[in-house]
């Protein structure tokens, strides 16, 4: 399959994702709970990184400001999680190429997640990674147990990719 980019393992891609500290993350719920924006929010801010949560419909989340876009995040990002809908990816990869964010990880455990094989590809062509499916909790240095046991059966499913 013809890809915009040289595919990598996902063990590689995880890696040089998490070593950039400006993260936003789309899809972050008003609501909180167990939403998995929210959760990877939540993560990635106790471990030290500086997190930006994207949600149109806020104008604050977990107690921080969230921002309607991306391109309203002041002085941007270096990565882009997206935790929306599926249908939802192909515009938010699309403002990534526009910033010029080149690498974006779609959130998936269970079920479908936010995985858009039409924006992965979109934004692969584009000279984007897209890391498309598992979540940025799954890998060090943000894991946990629960979420390294989830790496696992999730790569048995395919909902980890092998490599991206």
């Amino acid at each position: 399959m013809e890809r915009g980019t040289t595919m990598q393992p996902i063990k590689d891609a995880a890696a040089d994702f998490l070593s950039h500290k400006r993260v936003a993350v789309t899809g972050v719920s008003r609501n909180g709970g167990s939403h998995g924006s929210n959760a990877v929010y939540q993560r990635l801010r106790e471990r030290g990184y500086e997190v930006f949560a994207v949600n149109p419909q806020a104008q604050e989340v977990e107690g921080d400001t969230a921002y309607p876009d991306l391109k309203s995040i002041p002085g941007g990002v270096e990565t882009v999680v997206i935790g929306t809908r599926p249908e939802r990816a192909q515009a938010t990869v699309e403002e990534c190429a526009e910033l010029g964010i080149k690498q974006v990880w779609m959130h998936r455990g269970p079920g479908g997640g936010s995985v858009s094989k039409d924006a992965a590809e979109w934004g692969r062509a584009h000279g984007m990674t897209v890391i498309d499916g598992g979540c940025p909790l799954m890998f060090e240095p943000t894991s946990d147990t629960g979420h390294k046991m989830m790496r696992w059966v999730f790569g048995m499913s395919g909902n980890v990719p092998r490599n991206v």
